[in-house]
């Protein structure tokens, strides 16, 4: 199909039918002063080479995570992905496959779907998980709203370990309701616990949190049955669950998590899959699509949707989300990548990131002026320099080295930030990349 279809003659007949003599005819109720007269000042048009030739330029200007060393993290993180993944997901069967509302043609989607929700429920300790989400960010809203419609209450109380974007994702999709977010505390935030009172739907809490702490949270897990509030665990490097204690094993209710990790690249920062897992109680309550196993009339394993309760299913009212599809082929990524690994070889990869990590925190500490401040960490830290850490991660890019995400570009008004640093490692980080950093840092730190 041409991109513009019409000819002028049929362009002239939907005139004719609408009873007027030319398109500009239609704007006449837009005043004159708002009508554009001239033309913009725009360059002609060019040919296919020249503009492409422009365009590789524009996106030269950019410093890609895969060209320079690159240490950033702070919710997406540079893994590998087998090339078998991408190949295997441009398979026809695959890549045409949508959403499947009729089971007898979509047994092959039905049952990825279903070996997907197995998995995550694996990685992340929980009795059931769904067919994926849209990110970690919008998978949190959503497990916080699957909190109160449990609970029937309206308290939300998040841990300042959340990273920021997820929390402001989750106060713009659960409008309404009390929500109370603690400060960021890079050691921690002890505080947590007696703030749950009987009022409370759920606690949220990161592990490792954004500033990279590793916690054990039976503790809140146990105020939390209590009071009768929901434990809402989030992670945003899935990897991290092939070497820590799965949420569930803490005592987690609920599991909202990042898959970008498994088989997506970070493509600029999107798209990726959010998972979301819970215990089988909740089931009735969790949103989005849930794939289940069955038997057809002839006693052969087959695959359904069990749960569908989405807006374009049942009545508005009744339905637990809107969510009108999911990242269904970041989700097949996801599985190929987890698939090829295998439980093994996730393990050995969770534990390869985190001696890197470990690797290079014990090189920071010897930098004069530098502070390693998270002590119980995977892949990522933070650390405190001599100087504002913003200024050092510009001075870095100049020497085309990505250093880190500063906390002051994600908390601009908390002036003790502003000399942190957040570092993130993966096995792609090489000890001649770290040699960089530290070179790096010798030259521009005071």
């Amino acid at each position: 199909m041409r991109y513009l279809p019409l000819t002028a003659e049929d362009r002239q007949k939907m005139l004719e039918a609408i009873g007027v003599n030319s398109v500009d005819d239609l704007f006449v109720d837009v005043p004159k002063q708002a009508r554009l007269l001239d033309s913009l000042d725009l360059p002609d048009h060019l040919g296919e080479i020249e503009v492409e030739r422009i365009l590789s330029g524009l996106a030269s200007k950019n410093i890609d995570a895969g060209s320079v060393p690159s240490f950033l993290g702070a919710g997406l993180y540079r893994h590998f992905v087998p090339a078998a993944v991408d190949h295997l997901i441009q398979r026809g069967e695959f890549l045409t496959a949508y959403t499947p509302y009729q089971p007898e043609i979509s047994q092959g989607t039905l049952q990825t779907l279903f070996e997907f929700q197995t998995q995550v429920a694996l990685l992340t300790g929980m009795e059931v998980a769904n067919a994926s989400m849209y990110d970690g960010a919008t998978a949190t809203a959503e497990a916080i709203l699957m909190a109160r419609r449990v609970t029937r209450r309206d308290h939300v109380l998040i841990s300042g370990g959340l990273h920021p974007h997820y929390r402001d994702v989750a106060r713009t999709l659960v409008l309404g309701g009390d929500i109370e977010t603690l400060p960021l505390k890079v050691e921690g935030d002890e505080e947590l616990v007696s703030k749950i009172s009987p009022k409370t739907a759920c606690v949220v809490v990161q592990n490792p949190d954004f500033s990279g702490n590793i916690k054990d949270l039976s503790g809140i897990s146990v105020a939390c049955e209590a009071k009768g509030a929901l434990l809402i665990v989030v992670v945003t490097e899935a990897l991290s669950l092939g070497a820590i204690k799965s949420p569930g094993e803490m005592g987690a209710d609920i599991v909202a998590a990042e898959g970008q990790s498994f088989g997506n690249a970070l493509n600029f920062g999107g798209p990726t899959v959010g998972l979301l897992a819970s215990r089988e109680r909740f089931v009735r309550q969790m949103p989005g699509r849930l794939c289940g196993e069955t038997m057809d009339v002839d006693g052969r394993r087959g695959w359904v949707l069990t749960l569908s309760t989405r807006e374009q299913h049942i009545r508005r009212e009744k339905a637990t989300s809107n969510i009108c599809t999911n990242s269904g082929l970041c989700a097949l990524a996801f599985s190929i990548h987890a698939a090829l690994l295998g439980e093994d070889g996730l393990r050995r990869l969770a534990l390869i990131n985190h001696e890197k990590a470990v690797l290079l925190s014990e090189k920071l500490e010897k930098l004069p002026g530098v502070d390693v401040i998270t002590q119980a960490f995977f892949n990522e830290f933070t650390v405190h320099l001599p100087v504002a850490a913003a200024e050092v991660v510009e001075r870095s890019a100049e020497r085309r080295l990505l250093v880190g995400v500063p906390l002051s570009r994600l908390y601009p008004e908390k002036n003790e930030f502003k000399n942190h640093l957040l570092v993130a490692v993966t096995e792609l980080t090489e000890d001649d990349d770290m040699e960089a950093l530290l070179a790096c840092l010798k030259e521009v730190l005071p």
